[in-house]
């Protein structure tokens, strides 16, 4: 049951970062934004595979 709930984590988190990532490229911040958006992906794989 605990696998669930880190996965869960993971996803919220990543959606969490996709959400920064919104806001970094509204705010100019192109490489920034880059950045945590590589961050999300990797979360959200994580929390998918991790299911």
């Amino acid at each position: 049951m605990s696998s669930n709930w880190t996965a869960s984590a993971m996803v919220f988190i990543g959606l969490f970062m996709a959400g920064g990532v919104f806001s970094l490229f509204k705010q100019g911040l192109k490489v920034f934004a880059a950045l945590v958006g590589v961050g999300a992906v990797l979360a959200i794989t994580a929390g998918v595979l991790w299911w």
